[in-house]
């Protein structure tokens, strides 16, 4: 047999036949999550379009997350009509203060190595954390495969990301992604498979930064190669992995020993520099949160750099955590106190302010550093408010000096 990508493997596997870049497959679905804001839409087709019911219930969640609690009266009718729509067919629903989509379906075990999951979400791709085909699409797509447990894919070609090296103290996950996506450009991947190789680098996580963020050069799918803490955590089929020899539109390789803290600058998140360049700027807002780095690692990161110290004063720190697993250990272990008394306003566990509806949008003019993954005009608030994207400790180190910061600026201030 010609040798396979990993996401010619995946979906030959989900197809039952051979299939390659370029070629029609129509696979067999695993998991359709619906998230609250295209729910209503999601329904209506379901209903009125198709006449129909998820064909397997067990394989479809709606994930109450985009504006979790309600934001205005109609966004919660749109949150009773999923809830009274998941009572009525058995689908699983995870509401409002459970957190995140991506990040719970991965906490419970609802994406898992060779599966195809659909979500209406175009950060679907992080379920390649795990070795899972993760893609998104829309409201009449989802509904398909919810009524039909399948869908149809052209399959796509793939670009190969190698990781070498190892990162220094300072530098993240975050950074290699950013740099991934810079490297790669915009739309440099679009409609393609990036396949990840780290080896056993990274923590399942810090793959899931990666993964999220490929959809940002215009991905259908991110796959990491498992490896590392993803083979103690699952039972990875032999099939999954690439042959060697395999066809790859692109190979780039990204260095990560000579990596500095990086920074996506608006307004496109392949507008990436080193924060050392970027250094002094007045900063409004810092978040800390969202799909790309909500998990207790970020929280930890973020309370290292925190810890002893406040919020810069005209300076406002929201912290929102991916799930209600991450916000209970974040309380067991401290995280939350440290968080709190520098300053920290904490917010229900799911998207905030990231999609730029609730919980903290941005004035005319004002400047926020996200650890989120989008910096687009108008993406957390007003057109000519400006985003830039960091890791938890840049965006920590920024909310203490209240300028754009490194946590060495913080660090060295206090001895």
């Amino acid at each position: 047999m010609t040798p396979q990508t990993m996401a010619e493997k995946i979906l030959s596997q989900r197809s039952g036949q051979a299939v390659y870049a370029g070629d029609l497959a129509v696979v067999e679905v695993d998991q359709v999550m619906v998230v609250d804001s295209i729910a209503q839409s999601f329904i209506q087709v379901m209903r009125e379009g198709l006449n129909a019911t998820p064909k397997y219930p067990e394989r479809v969640s709606i994930v109450v997350d985009h504006v979790a609690p309600a934001s205005t009266v109609s966004v919660a009718q749109a949150q009773k009509e999923a809830r009274e729509y998941a009572a009525q067919t058995g689908v699983r629903l995870f509401d409002v203060g459970r957190g995140i989509c991506h990040q719970v379906l991965i906490e419970e075990r609802l994406a898992q190595p060779g599966w195809i999951v659909c979500g209406s979400d175009s950060h679907s791709t992080t379920y390649g954390a795990v070795a899972a085909f993760g893609t998104g699409m829309g409201a009449t797509d989802i509904a398909l495969a919810a009524a039909s447990g399948k869908t149809w894919l052209r399959v796509p070609e793939s670009v190969m990301v190698n990781f070498t090296g190892e990162l220094r103290p300072g530098v993240t996950a975050k950074d290699a992604a950013l740099e991934m996506i810079r490297v790669l450009g915009a739309d440099g991947a679009t409609y393609q498979s990036i396949e990840i190789h780290a080896g056993d680098r990274f923590t399942r996580g810090e793959r899931m930064t990666l993964a999220n963020l490929c959809v940002e050069a215009g991905a259908k799918a991110g796959l990491v190669v498992p490896g590392g803490e993803i083979l103690e955590l699952y039972d990875v089929p032999a099939w999954v992995y690439p042959d060697e020899g395999a066809t790859y539109v692109r190979e780039i390789t990204v260095d990560l020993t000579a990596l500095n803290p990086r920074m996506s600058a608006p307004s496109e998140v392949d507008n990436v520099h080193d924060v050392a360049a970027l250094r002094g700027l007045k900063v409004d807002q810092v978040f800390i949160g969202t799909c790309t780095n909500g998990r207790i690692e970020d929280l930890h990161a973020a309370a290292d750099v925190l810890r002893g110290q406040r919020v810069a004063p005209g300076t406002r720190l929201l912290v929102i955590p991916a799930s209600s697993e991450v916000m209970e250990e974040a309380t067991r272990d401290g995280t939350l106190l440290t968080l709190i008394q520098a300053g920290a306003v904490l917010g229900t566990p799911g998207c905030g302010p990231c999609m730029g509806r609730h919980m903290g949008v941005l004035a005319p003019d004002e400047v926020c550093v996200s650890t989120s993954n989008r910096n687009f005009i108008g993406r957390m608030g007003d057109k000519d408010a400006r985003i830039y994207l960091a890791s938890p400790a840049v965006a920590a180190a920024t909310a203490v000096r209240g300028v754009i910061a490194l946590p060495e600026d913080v660090q060295g201030a206090v001895a």
